[in-house]
């Protein structure tokens, strides 16, 4: 009995430690580091897209994506911008911290127009997946939001550079004065066969999407960039999406503390294994280039483990949301009628739609990744 209450007694007061310590980076996130990077470039999925989704699904399917209406926005933009948050996302708040603006989604952005962004641009798509399309397909995935990956944002990438610089001397400086932010991606390449309970393709795709991953910071690091943030996969074991499509397993399959499926916790895990291992290889074969990894899965299972000193009051219920034990229903989506309202106070929820972050759970994994991004490079503001 002692013993287990003086591990108790310890557990509880290096949480306390480790919440002192997330508030004091909020100070240093608030103001502007100037002279870090110039700009910011971010590839990835629905986690980053700052509206490519809204040109992109118009050209694909002919209406807008549901990120595109309300509530949406609602926290602090006020209207919708395409981003699937009430708010802001993790990207957002590391532009804030550097004082660049809010970065412009490529889709939208006119060629002839393009010399005014050289402050970074967004290639990030909702429902993009690290693999291409047709394979995915060939093994049995579907992916109902849209056919781009990770190649075809790189691909994008390669086209537009010309514009933004004078000669390859002048974009090679650009992108030595950017920070490329690669992710997250490959979150869809899994959630879509788990979607459709194909879980030997999820565990299939494990060393392909790392090894595109990497092949896509190869490819950059050719190109002149030399500083990358590189995020592992969340705790998808927590996710009111994949709660729902698996509700019903055995009872042994939860996390006692935390109400996640284990095994899903334990495949994010696994990724997050084989990209740090591969992201070692990329230092070791290009000793000079910086390239920050991202632990967005254990910073996020802070929140499931001490919701209360995160402000949270749920933690695996959408806060835009309807029916059932996580408030998630999948063929009515948040923004879609008649979701076009949402929780009364999305601060105190983790999940926002079943699927992405609120804004609060968005800057608090901002604030750790940022303080990491300041410790790993030679931008240190201290």
């Amino acid at each position: 009995m002692a013993t287990t209450y003086f591990l108790s007694s310890y557990w509880l007061k290096q949480q306390f430690i480790i919440v002192v310590l997330l508030f004091a980076v909020i100070s240093s996130i608030s103001s502007p580091v100037n002279g870090c990077f110039t700009s910011i470039f971010s590839f990835g999925d629905s986690m980053s897209d700052t509206g490519n989704s809204i040109e992109i699904s118009v050209l694909e399917t002919g209406k807008l994506p549901h990120g595109a209406f309300p509530p949406n926005g609602c926290t602090f933009f006020h209207r919708p911008t395409g981003r699937f948050c009430d708010g802001r996302l993790v990207i957002d708040f590391l532009a804030e911290a550097l004082g660049i603006p809010f970065l412009r989604p490529s889709y939208t952005t006119k060629v002839g127009r393009l010399q005014k962004f050289q402050k970074g641009m967004n290639f990030a798509v909702a429902g993009a997946t690290a693999l291409n399309s047709s394979f995915l397909q060939e093994n049995g995935i579907h992916n109902r939001s849209t056919n781009i990956s990770l190649g075809d944002e790189l691909n994008s990438f390669k086209h537009l550079l010309p514009s933004l610089c004078s000669s390859s001397a002048d974009c090679k400086k650009l992108l030595r004065n950017s920070l490329i932010v690669m992710g997250v991606i490959g979150g869809n390449d899994y959630n879509h066969a788990f979607r459709e309970k194909n879980n030997e393709a999820a565990r299939k795709f494990v060393p392909l999407v790392v090894h595109t991953i990497a092949s896509a910071i190869h490819e950059l690091i050719e190109l002149g960039a030399v500083t990358f943030l590189v995020p592992g996969n969340f705790p998808i074991g927590c996710s009111p999406d994949l709660l729902t499509n698996y509700q019903g397993s055995n009872k042994d399959k939860y996390d006692p503390l935390t109400g996640c499926l284990t095994w899903l916790n334990q495949f994010s895990q696994h990724h997050n294994e084989l990209l740090r291992t591969e992201l070692e290889k990329l230092r070791n074969r290009h000793p000079d280039i910086n390239i920050v990894y991202a632990d967005y899965y254990n910073i996020a299972m802070r929140f499931y483990h001490s919701p209360k000193q995160f402000g949270f009051k749920e933690t695996l219920k959408a806060c835009c949301g309807i029916g059932g034990l996580y408030n998630y229903n999948s063929s009515r989506s948040c923004g879609y009628p008649p979701l076009k309202s949402s929780c009364n106070d999305p601060s105190s929820y983790i999940s926002w739609d079943g699927i992405h972050y609120t804004e609060a759970a968005n800057k608090w994994l901002a604030n750790v990744v940022f303080e990491d991004l300041m410790k790993s490079t030679t931008c240190v503001p201290y």
